[in-house]
């Protein structure tokens, strides 16, 4: 079986997606044939469409942008609604991560995915909305299943199995195992320190603009 990983977020290195695939080829690889693509533009190519069209299934992980998904995926999923794929029947699985502690924030990003498979002919076979992906391309490496990624592991985990077996799950939101408060905290000491490097000051944050 192969299965594409398809990293759809906009950032080449060190993205929360490709954090993410990196954690699921760990479930996958020994049962699997992993095919790795990346959609870091708005273009696909017609060597990742010969690639796609060999897979049994397709995971695509990206980021929330603005209760949806970045424009250059949007504009990836168009061309592969309109290319002439000769496998049609392709699984489609989705992980969506988020800067909000909660990962049901992701939800509507994962339904606009779940519509475009309706609309394109492709299976739906579910996704993983995940919160708290600010702090994930800065975790040190742990356990698989321990730490504060064990939640998503497990997620990833359960998603594996449904992918292996070409069948469906239900959408499943998950956050990381660490204190909200002190996500919050760490991620507005994160934009403090964004808007000193800029030139700016921490109380520019509340400044009404005209």
């Amino acid at each position: 079986m192969k299965i594409a990983l398809i990293n759809g977020s906009p950032k080449v290195n060190n993205s929360a997606s490709g954090v993410i695939l990196e954690d699921l080829k760990y479930y996958i690889s020994e049962k699997a044939e992993i095919l790795d693509i990346d959609f870091h533009k708005s273009v696909v190519s017609e060597e990742q469409l010969k690639i796609l069209n060999s897979a049994e299934a397709w995971v695509f992980a990206y980021p929330l942008y603005v209760d949806g998904i970045p424009s250059h995926l949007l504009s990836c999923l168009v061309q592969l609604e309109k290319a002439r794929l000769q496998n049609h029947n392709i699984h489609i699985y989705g992980i969506v991560n988020c800067g909000f502690y909660e990962g049901i924030q992701a939800e509507f990003a994962l339904k606009i995915l779940q519509n475009w498979c309706i609309k394109a002919g492709f299976t739906w076979g579910g996704g993983i909305g995940i919160g708290g992906g600010g702090c994930l391309s800065m975790m040190p490496k742990t356990k698989y299943g321990q730490g504060p990624k064990a939640p998503i592991h497990k997620a990833l985990e359960l998603i594996t199995d449904k992918i292996i077996r070409h069948e469906t799950q239900e959408n499943n939101y998950v956050s990381v195992a660490f204190p909200r408060f002190l996500y919050k905290m760490a991620a507005e000491m994160g934009w403090r320190q964004l808007i000193k490097y800029n030139g700016g000051k921490a109380k520019d944050l509340k400044k009404q603009w005209k």
